[in-house]
């Protein structure tokens, strides 16, 4: 049986210096990418354009911005970004000519209820799992107002959104089905790039302890290098994505409590059985996010504690010498 093949249109705002790290993220503009392990950068030479940037994200939104005659505050968003996707099973078999008309027939549906001038970039990634494609554009309005609340909308507004770019596609690709959005199922929706960084942290903390098991007088030295180094990288890795995981900590407890209500709800109707499913993969998901960063091994910590001890000491010793 063939699994749905979906259309996928889901937005995201950005208000201040973000814009900088989505630009260098879409535009691929650093040599490595430590957060994001699914990009294989010997695939980047295959990532398209269907609209250009003509200067950089913030710059291009300040001068769009400048000629409409916005007011701003501090924390106006600026950019608007649609990330445009399929289900994997769509793009199988299909060449690149095949992907880039379908990106292309995206951008032509944004271009029908987003001026065309407002879009600063529009670039298709053939260097990740799934070909996508990220669409930054400037939130003005037809009569020139800067409203991302206006474009991208509630809840009501960002349903219109996918019934609308699914009427649009499937003409085209008359198999693909309507994705759902975060907010019609009520899923919590996890960033792809938070699982992404916890398996980096994971691979980092196996690495770890394998390094201090491996060490011995002949190659202390040696090793104690390489530990210093990814405890260094590893350790203010964990501490940012529990800060960013302290967000999903009143919906994690909304999904313990209706679980816990599912499970003493009699009957076993299609859709209770479904919103069961849906709860414990969201559970799961969360469940997973939290142990790679609250289960920190306690080798790693000692490791940790011993190295910022030591070079707090040098450091004394050095001012000691300075005075």
């Amino acid at each position: 049986m063939l699994k749905p093949q979906y259309a996928i249109l889901r937005f995201a705002k950005y208000k201040g210096p973000e814009i900088g790290h989505i630009e260098a993220h879409n535009e691929r503009t650093k040599e490595k990418y430590a957060s994001n392990p699914d990009v294989d950068t010997s695939r980047s030479h295959l990532n398209f354009h269907i609209v250009q940037p003509e200067r950089k994200y913030r710059a291009e939104a300040e001068r769009q911005i400048a000629e409409a005659k916005c007011r701003t505050r501090k924390d106006s968003v600026r950019v608007v970004e649609a990330l445009v996707t399929a289900s994997p099973e769509f793009f199988k078999g299909k060449k690149k000519a095949e992907v880039r008309a379908f990106f292309e027939e995206a951008v032509r549906f944004i271009e029908k209820h987003q001026s065309k001038d407002t879009i600063i970039s529009a670039v298709v990634h053939m260097d990740e799992k799934t070909p996508h494609m990220h669409l930054s554009f400037v939130p003005l309005t037809a009569d020139k107002r800067l409203s991302a609340k206006d474009i991208v909308g509630n809840k009501k507004k960002l349903i219109w959104w996918q019934d609308e770019f699914w009427k649009h596609m499937v003409k085209k690709w008359p198999d693909l089905e309507r994705g759902e959005s975060a907010s019609e199922t009520g899923r919590t929706h996890i960033p792809p790039r938070l699982f992404k960084e916890a398996a980096h942290l994971n691979r980092q903390r196996d690495m770890l302890l394998q390094l201090l098991g491996e060490v011995n007088p002949l190659n202390a030295k040696k090793k104690s290098a390489e530990i210093e180094a990814l405890l260094e990288q590893y350790i203010p890795g964990v501490e940012r994505m529990q800060t960013k995981l302290r967000k999903y900590d009143a919906a994690y407890k909304d999904l313990q409590a209706e679980n816990a209500a599912l499970k003493k709800k009699d009957g076993a109707s299609r859709e209770s059985v479904k919103r069961r499913l849906e709860v414990a993969q969201q559970l799961q998901e969360l469940e997973d996010l939290k142990r790679a960063v609250e289960n920190v091994p306690p080798e790693i910590l000692e490791a940790y504690q011993q190295n910022t001890t030591f070079l707090q000491e040098e450091a004394s010793k050095k001012n000691a010498l300075d005075r």
